[in-house]
C-alpha cells in the first residue's frame, strides 16, 4: 500500500507490467492503523512517511505474520520460505 494517488500507483503498475493493483491510502489512515506510518529521520532530518513493512494476513483477514525488517533483494524469498 501506498499514500500516493490511485492514478501514480496505475501508472507505475503498467510501466512494471504487473498484472496486479497497488492499493492506495492517500489518507494515511489505513497505513496509520497498521502503524505502518510516522516520523521517520533522514540525513538529520524529520519528516511523516511509510514504514517498509509487510503484513501476511490469511483469508479470514487475520494477521499471520510481518516483517518490520525488509531487505528489498530478498524480501519476497524469505516471506515464501516462511509460507512453507
Amino acid at each position: 500500500m501506498s499514500a500516493d494517488s490511485t492514478k501514480k500507483q496505475k501508472n507505475f503498475c503498467e510501466k512494471q507490467s504487473f498484472p496486479f493493483l497497488l492499493l492506495s491510502d492517500e489518507s494515511t489512515n489505513v497505513l496509520k492503523a497498521y502503524d505502518a506510518w510516522g516520523l521517520k529521520k533522514m540525513y538529520g532530518r524529520e519528516y511523516e512517511g511509510i514504514y517498509r513493512i509487510t503484513y501476511v494476513i490469511d483469508e479470514d483477514g487475520t494477521i499471520i505474520n510481518s516483517y518490520s525488517k525488509v531487505s528489498v533483494k530478498t524480501h519476497a524469498l524469505d516471506v515464501l520460505h516462511d509460507l512453507d
